[in-house]
């Protein structure tokens, strides 16, 4: 079934799997409701924002599917004026259903509710550079994604961005390594674990003391797990204290370093510039930073969950190469923004109509009401009643 159809044939199915909320009422408190002519209903201007944001058509593509369906009868220019009006409702239904998915319990027997955290830059046809940069948690638990900020080119990766709450363990890659975003973890009651550059993150040994990161990567000797009790340099400008941490270090392979430092010399080429010898050196080694304790987290353990980070780059190719994510039509600003919360909101009730709603039922779909009351046997109550006429002749 293709896109287009899952909204024209299913789309009962998938309003039953968007958060408890009210549509009108929702759209009218932001501010969505410009006209009525046309667009009748808060139900059928979502339709109209998933199917022109989730399906790849334009205006006036989806303005024809509306008048097939006998949806709406309306212009492309009347529906642009209504999309662009939306996007600050569609930004709340989105939340409101990522707010549904982060009450999903951790798994059984871990009190840690396991994140990740990356972005993903979307590009604008006509305009150079960044268009957009989406900001996603996943929660590795559940493969689920559970909160989703959406920013110009100038937001840069942060865990700052992200609601935590205690006993999180968030994990990202080097462009979360900064001290900002980690102490912001930490306040939360959460923990991090990250990958660092050599330069981003300066490290004290833990009693405050200067600490050489390449004289502690030398002494690494073939397979063997390092680890070093560490503290980051408090940042006194932000009033940002020292905060304890281990660093967990392992020498890479050859072909491993060499595919590393080859990517380093062709980035320094393309910059015209020559690449840090300290850059070549740290990319014999992986290196990660954490503030969970020894007996919470043992090194190797540590390296080993670093490794399913790769998932949320799975949940980004999968948005962008199945869901169509980095193709983004729409040039105006506040219609732009309508057809990424649109496309996002899509992409989660599809995943729920597919993943839950299907491995519950053999028909594919939540019945709504309270639950069925079981009904008596037929056989006993002809018994108890005495022989019904049923329309058949009696042998």
């Amino acid at each position: 079934m293709s896109d287009l159809e899952a909204f024209t044939e299913e789309w009962e199915f998938l309003l039953a799997a968007l958060p408890a909320v009210d549509l009108e009422k929702s759209l009218r408190e932001a501010g969505g409701y410009k006209r009525r002519r046309a667009v009748r209903s808060a139900e059928t201007l979502l339709r109209l924002a998933l199917v022109y944001g989730f399906c790849g058509l334009s205006l006036r593509q989806t303005a024809a599917w509306a008048h097939t369906q006998e949806i709406a009868e309306l212009s492309d220019v009347a529906l642009l004026k209504r999309l662009r009006s939306c996007w600050n409702w569609l930004s709340y239904l989105l939340g409101a259903k990522l707010a549904e998915r982060a009450q999903m319990a951790p798994r059984p027997g871990s009190s840690l509710r396991l994140r990740l955290m990356d972005a993903t830059s979307i590009r604008v046809p006509g305009r150079k550079g960044v268009g957009w940069r989406v900001h996603v948690g996943l929660g590795l638990s559940q493969l689920a994604i559970d909160h989703i900020d959406l920013t110009g080119p100038e937001g840069g990766e942060t865990f700052c961005r992200f609601p935590l709450q205690s006993e999180d363990l968030v994990m990202g890659d080097r462009g979360y390594a900064h001290r900002r975003g980690l102490a912001w973890v930490r306040e939360a009651g959460g923990h991090f674990l990250v990958r660092l550059n050599w330069s981003n993150v300066p490290l004290q040994d833990e009693h405050g003391g200067p600490f050489d990161l390449f004289q502690a990567l030398r002494q690494i000797r073939g397979s063997q797990v390092a680890e070093y009790r560490v503290q980051t340099v408090p940042q006194e400008s932000e009033k940002i204290a020292a905060l304890p941490a281990r660093l967990i270090a392992v020498r890479k392979s050859a072909a491993a370093a060499e595919k590393e430092r080859q990517k380093i010399l062709r980035e320094a080429a393309r910059k015209k510039r020559k690449a840090d010898p300290r850059s070549l050196e740290a990319a014999e080694y992986t290196f990660v930073l954490t503030s969970m304790g020894e007996e919470q987290l043992p090194a190797a353990e540590a390296l080993e969950l670093y490794r399913f980070r790769w998932q949320i780059e799975m949940a980004f190719k999968r948005l962008k190469g199945l869901l169509g994510l980095d193709q983004l039509l729409a040039q105006d600003s506040n219609l732009a923004r309508s057809a990424l919360y649109a496309k996002l909101l899509a992409a989660l009730l599809l995943e729920d109509l597919t993943g839950k709603f299907l491995s519950f039922s053999p028909w594919g779909f939540p019945l709504p009401g309270p639950p069925a009351q079981p009904l008596a046997n037929p056989t006993s109550a002809a018994r108890r009643d005495g022989p019904r006429d049923l329309g058949c002749a009696e042998a």
